[in-house]
């Protein structure tokens, strides 16, 4: 079954292992999170448990955030996210959940959002390859003819071709917790993971790895 926990990505380094194995790792700080609900089949179609990461500002919160939060008898918080096929009856609303979940050697999967690139040309954002730069051409990085002349005379949708490039969802598969610091609410995932720096990740055990 699923287990996770909301984080925010703090930055990458380096570490060694016991062999002297240098392991490139991004560090996850994932403060305890609250349970916010509890879903299940019965009452909501699915199982899932309903997770409350960092304390949002009575000024920037409303009434049905705050009774929400008052059932779990915690503050209002300002991300929530679900885990879902989680083994609900382990859990209990207002029950905290920190990085011990997880063990050195775990597999997980990472969810953020990537960074935004802005308007990208097609050669950046889905590599396509240049044109030639020598002998008179004038063709370098545009996308080129696109449509048929007669059937179908028009451009298929879901083409590759310039638009916004970053800022969207992403999740990396079968990631390896490479470490777990429980002293400093601290998880050190080898490789690299999606977004910026203090931006949030949802951590949670791979659905293929395991």
């Amino acid at each position: 079954m699923t287990k996770g926990i909301l984080g925010r990505k703090v930055g990458m380094t380096q570490i060694f292992s016991e062999n002297g194995e240098l392991i490139p790792v991004t560090v996850v700080q994932a403060a305890p999170n609250v349970v916010l609900q509890k879903k299940t089949v019965e009452t909501d179609g699915y199982n899932a448990i309903q997770l409350g990461f960092d304390d949002k500002k009575d000024s920037r919160t409303n009434k049905a955030e705050k009774g929400h939060a008052e059932k779990a008898g915690t503050t209002p918080k300002r991300y929530v996210r679900e885990i879902r096929d989680a083994k609900v009856d382990e859990y209990e609303v207002g029950q905290e959940i920190s990085v011990e979940i997880f063990e050195a050697g775990d597999k997980i999967d990472v969810t953020g959002v990537s960074k935004g690139k802005g308007f990208a040309g097609s050669v950046k954002r889905h590599n396509y390859t240049i044109g030639a730069i020598s002998h008179g051409s004038r063709f370098h990085r545009s996308s080129g003819s696109m449509g048929a002349a007669a059937t179908p005379s028009r451009v298929f949708k879901g083409k590759k071709l310039p638009g916004q490039m970053g800022a969207t969802q992403v999740t990396i598969q079968n990631l390896e917790v490479v470490k777990v610091d429980a002293e400093n609410n601290v998880l050190l995932i080898k490789g690299n993971i999606p977004g910026a720096k203090k931006s949030l990740v949802k951590v949670q055990t791979a659905v293929k790895g395991n």
